[in-house]
């Protein structure tokens, strides 16, 4: 961001001011207001009575930074006094930042000579797209596969040493570079702040993002040391779109009275970069790890100056979340196979807050309990599908969806079975033999399978009817001329889905076990 270097008025001249004003004020009355009268809105905008907020200690305003950072780029010229300013950057184009040393003689000895590291990002501007950025990013890498955000133009950089672009942080790029040297580096942003807009009527402003430049000096053999932040807010148009827009704001501040022109910065060539909080180093969370990065998903909140982040809490996931969802991996299963148990996952309308966190935590949501913290049962069913991928972003979007809607996976095959009897058998034997006709209501039991194997059969017919899978010693299918298959798992692999069957039962004769027959 950059700041129009103004002198600061002292008392007399304001005061001085004031007193002609008053006199021309008074010498007004009674007589039609020109365009010189007095307005007390005029003396409440001076400096001395605006009161601005900032993140960084008071005596920051006479602290000499170590550093400069400055963007090549101008600002725009429609943006009022007081307001941080705004550069327009065209999508792809490759602009230069200048890494100044701004240090005094003697200040910081210790990286006097030696390499520092800075860290250049691209991130949210607005509060809301912060809590939101990783859902944001993933849903940004869904549409643009193999596309960064952010990027180094190599060729063109002066001064940089060892460069380098984490594929799993499309939004930075880090590097090592010699403050005693001359030091440009540029950046290439390849999003456009529309991206991160809901369309629905075509045309709206796109968001503001902030480029924000971390430097670090090396500590024990890593940079981890922080010596300076800064940042600037910025807008990234389609290629030309920029110097459009510059140009459209140019055109509108020379339309403006003169009077309403001293409200407004003008535009500079360049734009200064001004100190910020540090942003917090937090593990990128990814839906496919890559080794040696952590993929737990962490939140932080921001501070009110520039937009910037002002500390990093605790993570949202607990050891107690990750227990919970390790047991529900492993039951996951067996819930999406039993209708009884399905019916009790599902989130009633009726459930409160409290009950509508323990159902996110039960279901493997536990990183975005944070955002649903208000939500009741109610809240998160009226979310549509479009609502919930852009919170959570496409994967966890869709997986949530699913699970407010009570969508359970179809099963690769089922299975019909009833339990034969000794009155079925007798009926059966008496329609078959034309004395009556058949009467018999027969009840069958679903039974679904996922491994289609011979032991995962022999589990779900043993649960089925309350007895240990031990005792079932094989399973035969009834075959041509009324011969035993055994029932092996590429037999089962190759049953039609909805297959029916009988179940018939023959005493083993080496122990007290039961053979089962399928007819």
């Amino acid at each position: 961001m950059a700041w129009a270097l103004k002198l600061p008025l002292t008392d007399e001249v304001i005061e001085s001011g004031l007193v002609q004003d008053f006199d021309a004020s008074l010498s007004g009355i009674g007589q039609e207001l020109g365009a010189g009268a007095y307005s007390m809105s005029d003396v409440l905008a001076l400096p001395i009575f605006k009161q601005e907020e900032s993140n960084l200690p008071p005596d920051s305003e006479n602290k000499i930074l170590p550093f400069q950072y400055v963007l090549c780029a101008a600002t725009s010229p429609a943006i009022k006094l007081h307001d941080e300013t705004l550069t327009y950057l065209n999508q792809g184009q490759s602009y230069e930042i200048r890494m100044l040393d701004n240090r005094k003689m003697g200040e910081l000895p210790e990286i006097t000579g030696k390499m520092v590291k800075s860290i250049i990002r691209v991130v949210f501007h607005d509060r809301r797209l912060q809590y939101t950025e990783h859902q944001q990013l993933e849903g940004w890498r869904w549409n643009r596969p193999g596309d960064r955000i952010l990027d180094l133009d190599i060729p063109m950089s002066v001064g940089m040493v060892d460069p380098r672009a984490n594929p799993t942080q499309l939004n930075t790029v880090e590097f090592l570079w010699d403050p005693s040297k001359r030091t440009s580096v540029f950046i290439q942003v390849h999003c456009i702040s529309t991206e991160f807009t809901m369309r629905k009527h075509g045309g709206e402003k796109g968001v503001p993002f902030r480029i924000q430049i971390d430097t670090f000096k090396e500590n024990d053999g890593e940079y981890t040391e922080h010596l300076h932040s800064a940042s600037c807010q910025v807008k990234v148009f389609k290629p030309k779109g920029a110097d459009r827009k510059q140009k459209t704001d140019r055109e509108k501040m020379e339309k403006r009275a003169p009077q309403e022109k001293e409200k407004y910065q003008p535009s500079y060539e360049t734009t200064i970069l001004t100190e910020c909080s540090p942003w917090p180093e937090v593990p990128y969370a990814n839906n496919s790890p890559s080794p040696g990065f952590n993929s737990s998903h962490n939140s932080f909140p921001v501070a009110e100056g520039n937009g910037s982040p002002s500390h990093q809490p605790e993570p949202v996931v607990q050891v107690a979340d990750i227990e919970s969802c390790l047991t529900d991996t492993i039951l996951s299963t067996h819930l999406l196979t039993r209708d009884s148990e399905s019916i009790h996952q599902n989130l009633l309308p009726t459930a409160t807050p409290q009950d509508a966190q323990q159902w996110l935590h039960r279901n493997r949501f536990s990183p975005f309990c944070r955002l649903f913290t208000n939500f009741s049962g109610a809240d998160l069913l009226k979310l549509t599908r479009e609502d919930v991928i852009q919170i959570c972003g496409p994967a966890d979007g869709i997986r949530l969806f699913n699970a407010l809607k009570g969508r359970v996976v179809r099963p690769r095959l089922t299975v019909y079975v009833c339990q034969e009897s000794q009155q079925a058998r007798e009926q059966q034997q008496k329609h078959e033999n034309g004395d009556a006709a058949s009467s018999t209501f027969f009840v069958y039991h679903a039974i679904y399978l996922e491994d289609l194997t011979a032991v995962e059969l022999t589990e779900k017919i043993a649960q089925l009817f309350n007895i240990s899978p031990r005792q079932i010693v094989q399973i035969f299918k009834q075959g041509p001329t009324g011969i035993h298959v055994l029932v092996s798992d590429e037999m089962i692999q190759n049953f039609q889905d909805e297959v029916c069957f009988v179940l018939d039962t023959m005493k083993a004769e080496t122990n007290d076990g039961y053979h089962i027959i399928l007819k």
